[in-house]
């Protein structure tokens, strides 16, 4: 069960943390990618926190993780065809 966390986008401990939708706008994507790299595992729904209402929210870091592993995926994909 998540644990709960700061209201997204508030620091704690050093990090912001963002709801799906701020992830999206704070990373020029659209929900639905954000939610492509939850099915696909590159952000891990066990891993994220619920805010107040409940939302999941992840760090600014599991974000930026989620990215670099979707870049790096798209990349191998582009050598192998």
């Amino acid at each position: 069960m998540p644990h709960p966390a700061p209201a997204p986008g508030r620091e704690a401990d050093g990090e912001f943390w963002f709801t799906v939708r701020e992830a999206a706008a704070f990373t020029g994507r659209s929900l639905q990618t954000i939610y492509s790299w939850e099915r696909r595992g590159h952000l891990c729904r066990q891993d994220a926190h619920s805010d107040e209402r409940g939302r999941r929210i992840y760090t600014q870091t599991q974000i930026a993780a989620a990215e670099r592993a979707a870049r790096m995926n798209a990349a191998a994909v582009r050598r192998i065809a």
